[in-house]
Order: structure tokens, then C-alpha cells, then sequence
């Protein structure tokens, strides 16, 4: 019987990657853009990254694929502000090697076999990269001691905010010239979908607000991959498409391609290669400012914002040295912007139609019901009916 279940464990552990000995056996996934690298990946699969600092949105999407171990060819955490995402992958059970400065991605190649033990990497029995592996108590102590030390980030942070003011003023004074859409805003509510780490949740708590109020839906970037999973469709799909899917470009959506201020557009090559119609719009600043403050020149009543960043640590996950741009953006458009968290708090749908004439059913057949049980009110009824019989003069 014994014998039998540690079998079974055995197998068990092959199946999920990990061998008898304490060893990660898997196929090379490699990526430099984590973002993208997830969508390709499995639980079979060990990840090769490239970045710097993991924020927790990486994190957490590299969790959701089951990997068992990430392999990076950068820092994890070089210590220049809290970064949560290492300690989420420790804690999580997934095995976190930072191999920095090692040249993984000229020595691996993409579904090569691997075997992780420890913090050794081979294949087919060559050593390619002995890498260090980080404990989860260690990335605890050293978030505790960044979370210390926030002062002097903060402070660089702040510089940047105020010297790139000046540059990026067009976003207060509003000298964009937005495209023409075929999306009216006037009067309209308009909710702006960012790639965050709440996004999703909060898209949740805001299904009976999207139902009743049908606001106008602007994906973006990647944004518009989580309007369509919660089961909707972008109106407008915005940035500079690096990580939106083939999908929701597809999807019927206006395209609107963040550029340089002087009208450098990278990511408008992927529409032309894919054939779609797109509009351009040159402007300072983050793809998600622009969105807001298009749909506020454009006469939007209510701007609800899903995914937002607006911490600090969230702005330095992004590697943003500084908030320059959102800063103005907010300051422009003023009480028009909204948080999603605060919309699903006070938001109080009423009783949808479909409810209320259930309900009205439900009253009349117990009235029925109770007309039918009861000789008193049969008779009353009856003495009811020929008065009004009498009445219209009905024999």
C-alpha cells in the first residue's frame, strides 16, 4: 500500500513538473515582454523572463498560468523601491531564479527541455546558467527594509514630476487635436478599462452600472482583452497596441493609435499589416491620460475609470519616473473623472424590468389563489361584479 502511494506521489509530481528529487522539469518559454509571455503559457512551461523590478500585475498573470518555475535574466528587485511581485511568485510556490547578466536568452532556446534543480539550470544533462534563487522570508525582509527607505524614490519621483511639467503642458491647455469618431460622448458616461491589478474585480462590481447606465467602452491597450472577457465589446480600443489582442482589434472597435508628440507611431504598423482602419492622435503623456482627456474634450458627462494607477508604487511598477502627465490630466478634467471602487460603492441600481413584472405575476396568482380559497371574498366579488353589471346597464 505504501509502495503504491509513493508511486502515485511520484507520478503526481511528474505530472506537475517537478521530479522525485526535488527537480523542475519543463519547456523553455522565452519572452522579454512578460506581458506577452504569459499568453503563451502553461503549466508544463518554464518561463524565461527579462524584467526588472516584476511589478505585481506580472506577477500575478504569471501565477494564473500554473508555472512552477520563472527564470530571469534581470533583477527581480534591484532595490529601488517596494516591489511586491517577487514575494507573490515565492509565496505562491513558484521557484524564482535571477540569473542577471548571464546571456540566458543566447543559450536557451524556445521550447528547449529544462531541469531546474535549485538554482542550476540544464538541459539534455549541460549546465547552462547557475542562477540565484529567491526565498520567499528573504524578499520579505528586503520589501520591509525598501518600504524604509521609500523616502529618497519618493523624492526622485517628485523631481521628475515637476521638471516634465513644462513639456507636457499641452495635456492642461488643450491644444490635442482629437480625431473625429463615430462614438457620440456628449452627455454620456464613458468607462476607461486600464491593464491593472484590480481590473478585473472591479469590472465585476460594475455589471449592474455597465447594464443599466450603457456607458461608452474604451479599452486600453490590453484593457480592451478584459472589456471582452467579462463578456463585452470596446466601442473604442486606444494606445499603441502593443498588447491589445488580434481579438479586440477585430472586434468592430474604433481604433485610435497613441503616438509621439511628433508623430512617431510604432504601433500603428500592426494595424496596417492586419488591414484596420485606425485614426492617429500625436500627445505627451501615458495612453490612458489620453483616453481620459478625449472622452472629457469630447463632452463625456462621467468619466469611471477601471485599472487606473494612482500610488506611487503603482506608478514605479510601471517604471514611470514620474507622474507629470497624469497630473495635469487630473487637474484638467477635475470632478469628471470617478474611480470604478467609488462608482460600485454608491452606485444603487433599481429593480430591472424583467424583476418587477415576475413580481407582478407572482402578486396576481396569489390574489387568484386566495380569491379561489375563500367563500367570503367569492361572494364579495360576485356582489361586486353585479354592481357593476347594474351599472352599465348589462343584463
Amino acid at each position: 500500500m505504501a509502495t503504491a502511494g509513493r508511486r502515485l506521489g511520484v507520478l503526481l509530481g511528474r505530472r506537475n513538473g517537478a521530479a522525485d528529487d526535488g527537480a523542475i522539469h519543463g519547456t523553455a518559454r522565452l519572452g522579454r515582454k512578460t506581458k506577452d509571455l504569459v499568453k503563451r503559457l502553461g503549466p508544463s512551461d518554464i518561463a524565461v523572463i527579462d524584467h526588472t523590478n516584476i511589478d505585481r500585475i506580472a506577477a500575478e498573470e504569471l501565477i494564473a498560468t500554473g508555472v512552477r518555475a520563472v527564470l530571469n535574466a534581470s533583477d527581480s528587485s534591484n532595490g529601488r523601491y517596494p516591489n511586491a511581485g517577487p514575494l507573490l511568485l515565492a509565496r505562491a510556490g513558484v521557484r524564482l531564479i535571477d540569473a542577471p547578466r548571464s546571456e540566458i536568452f543566447e543559450r536557451i532556446r524556445d521550447g528547449e527541455p529544462l531541469r531546474v534543480d535549485g538554482g542550476r539550470v540544464t538541459s539534455q544533462g549541460e549546465e547552462i546558467v547557475v542562477g540565484r534563487v529567491l526565498e520567499a522570508d528573504e524578499l520579505a525582509a528586503q520589501l520591509d527594509r525598501q518600504r524604509e527607505e521609500i523616502d529618497a524614490a519618493l523624492a526622485a519621483f517628485a523631481e521628475n514630476t515637476v521638471s516634465h511639467i513644462r513639456q507636457e503642458g499641452d495635456l492642461l491647455t488643450g491644444r490635442i487635436e482629437f480625431p473625429p469618431t463615430r462614438t457620440a460622448f456628449r452627455d454620456r458616461h464613458v468607462l476607461i478599462v486600464v491593464r491593472g491589478t484590480t481590473h478585473r474585480r472591479d469590472l465585476q462590481a460594475l455589471r449592474a452600472y455597465i447594464r443599466d447606465v450603457r456607458p461608452i467602452l474604451i479599452g486600453v491597450d490590453g484593457g480592451s482583452n478584459a472589456i471582452l472577457e467579462a463578456g463585452l465589446s470596446p466601442d473604442i480600443v486606444l494606445g499603441d497596441m502593443d498588447s491589445a489582442s488580434d481579438g479586440a482589434l477585430r472586434s468592430g472597435a474604433e481604433l485610435v493609435v497613441h503616438a509621439y508628440p511628433d508623430g512617431r507611431a510604432p504601433g500603428r504598423q500592426r494595424l496596417l499589416d492586419l488591414g484596420l482602419e485606425h485614426t492617429v492622435v500625436p500627445a505627451a503623456g501615458t495612453s490612458q491620460d489620453v483616453a481620459m482627456l478625449m472622452a472629457f474634450e469630447k463632452g463625456a458627462a462621467l468619466i469611471v475609470s477601471v485599472g487606473a494607477h494612482f500610488n506611487l508604487i503603482e506608478f514605479l511598477d510601471k517604471n514611470r519616473d514620474g507622474m507629470s502627465s497624469t497630473f495635469l490630466t487630473r487637474l484638467r478634467i477635475g470632478e469628471t473623472l470617478v474611480d470604478a471602487k467609488g462608482v460600485s460603492r454608491l452606485y444603487n441600481p433599481g429593480l430591472a424590468t424583467g424583476p418587477m413584472a415576475l413580481l407582478a405575476l407572482a402578486f396576481m396568482a396569489l390574489l387568484v389563489i386566495v380569491v379561489a380559497t375563500s367563500p367570503v371574498l367569492d361572494d364579495t366579488l360576485e356582489l361586486l361584479w353585479l354592481k357593476v353589471k347594474i351599472w352599465l346597464g348589462i343584463e
